[in-house]
């Protein structure tokens, strides 16, 4: 019995320190992506909510603030240990279905090749701590179901009221656990009054989020309906099904067959519930509309599963075909890499997504990019940052201190305020996402600094305005983005600025 806990513990931890390595190892190459700018900037400004996100990413960013400074390790830190940490749930998992060394391997890794996995924890992102919470609710069902320990509803309310606040994308999976929890033979499990105190456990912790949204007129709802407008409406039937496959092929061969087996085995009776959650969270988010990547935290348990169930039905020869398959699953990931982890110089990315040669990368906008969405995302923001840095520092001091930075999306501002930092650049103005919020009332600036594509209306609220320069990389999503510099402004500037910006934060409201 030692020997085989020892074992567990050896092989668990092993495929662990394989997962934080292969993160260490490419997490700084590329540069930051736009919405971990974000996300990183929302530390400052600690909140129960945001315009697009609960607020449990900005307290995280806090910890990194407060712990690293302006450290992009620190920031990919966070991600990759809650990849570490899903390995430990998953091996956890197997063991409480019975499952025994082979099983554990055969989960673990198939988590670790994942190249959807891969790029989650790659990136300071709710979603990578989505896939998580997503995990460690299955995990403490299946201790309730096995278990009959009914106190562990108040372990699973506070972790969806966590998961709440990281994410609202876990509600899909909370209703489609109920469903399957209460159509399979398990229904009883909520006959306690456990049940009764996780759910008002939960409540609690999502309650000051809750009266936020409610103070600030539901910001999530106007998010939810921008995001319907700009790009969930190119969501399709065939293309969310067929990402499906694509998103999890290298461990395809671990969680299908243990979904199949969850279903029509009869033995299985007893954890078929975890097949129906996957089916019914599916559904629920076609139905919804939701992005792809939505489901991603669902096939976690189904590796756990499918592992133990490959281990318990494959007998002798059989077991070998486990092997071969791991083994060709790993070379597949290795092959495809380049799309999986941000760390191949662009050219080498633009061949493997080469529509004629190699996986067409269609972004949300419904159209064919030369290189995928994220990785688009993740250059360029430093020299737009230089050419900001280039303007402000032709200002005499004294204009300095008269001089604001204003940007057209968060993006933008969020990376200046970012990679500013060292050259003391003022706090970035923008009315995009969060930065409404945070905008000042009103500026008396006889100096802007604008990051923008034209001149826009800079002309009529200066007398002088110079582009200071503009950023030409290809692989960039804001190629061609100018820089600014204004100044004499005209006497209309000030009424100007704080009438758009009333009349914005009027229509977020």
């Amino acid at each position: 019995m030692k020997r085989t806990i020892f074992s567990f513990w050896i092989i668990t931890i092993s495929i662990i320190i394989v997962k934080l390595a292969i993160h260490f190892l490419t997490s700084t190459i590329y540069e930051l992506h736009r919405d971990e700018f974000l996300y990183f900037v929302q530390g400052r400004h600690l909140s129960p909510g945001y315009a697009s996100t609960p607020p449990f990413i900005g307290f995280l960013a806090f910890i990194i603030r407060t712990v690293f400074g302006y450290s992009e390790f620190g920031i990919k830190l966070f991600p990759a240990l809650a990849g570490a940490a899903s390995v430990l749930i998953i091996a956890l998992m197997v063991k409480e279905f019975g499952g025994r060394n082979l099983a554990v391997i055969t989960a673990c890794t198939g988590y670790v090749i994942s190249g959807s996995f891969l790029r989650s924890n790659s990136l300071f992102m709710p979603v990578s701590f989505d896939q998580f919470f997503w995990l460690l609710i299955a995990y403490l069902t299946l201790k309730l179901v096995l278990t009959g320990n009914h106190k562990i509803w108040l372990w699973i309310g506070i972790v969806a009221g966590i998961g709440f606040l990281n994410k609202y994308s876990i509600l899909f999976f909370i209703f489609a656990m109920f469903v399957a929890l209460l159509i399979s033979n398990h229904r009883k499990i909520f006959l306690t009054k456990y049940f009764i105190f996780g759910t008002l456990a939960g409540f609690l912790i999502i309650l000051p989020n809750l009266i936020w949204q409610y103070l600030h007129n539901w910001p999530v709802v106007n998010h939810m309906v921008e995001l319907q407008r700009t790009q969930l409406a190119n969501v399709t039937i065939a293309g969310f099904l067929l990402d499906q496959v694509w998103m999890s092929s290298s461990s395809l061969f671990i969680w299908m067959p243990g979904l199949f087996m969850l279903i029509l085995i009869p033995h299985e009776r007893k954890l078929r519930y975890i097949g129906l959650t996957f089916l019914v969270t599916l559904l629920v988010i076609l139905l919804f509309r939701g992005k792809s990547y939505y489901t991603l935290g669902a096939y976690s348990m189904l590796l756990a599963a499918g592992g133990y169930l490959l281990e318990k039905y494959l007998h002798r020869g059989w077991r070998t075909a486990i092997y071969v398959m791991l083994f060709l699953s790993i070379i597949g990931t290795l092959v495809w890499l380049p799309l999986s982890l941000p760390f191949a110089p662009y050219p080498v990315v633009a061949r493997y997504t080469d529509p004629e040669r190699g996986v067409p990368q269609r972004w949300e906008d419904g159209k064919i990019h030369p290189i995928p969405q994220d990785y688009a995302d993740m250059t360029g923001w430093k020299e737009l940052t230089m050419l900001v840095v280039d303007a402000f520092n032709s200002l005499t001091e004294e204009q300095q201190s008269s001089c604001d930075i204003f940007a057209q999306n968060y993006g933008q501002a969020a990376a200046i305020d970012f990679y500013g930092h060292k050259y003391h650049l003022p706090d970035v103005i923008s009315f995009n996402d969060s930065y409404i919020s945070w905008a000042p009332d009103s500026i008396s600036s006889t100096h802007l600094i604008v990051v923008d594509y034209e001149t826009g209306d800079i002309d009529k609220l200066f007398f002088n305005f110079e582009c200071i320069g503009q950023v030409n990389n290809e692989y960039f999503r804001e190629n061609g983005v100018k820089v600014f510099l204004c100044s004499n402004p005209r006497p209309i500037l000030g009424g100007y600025y704080t009438e758009k910006l009333s009349e914005l934060r009027n229509a977020a409201r």
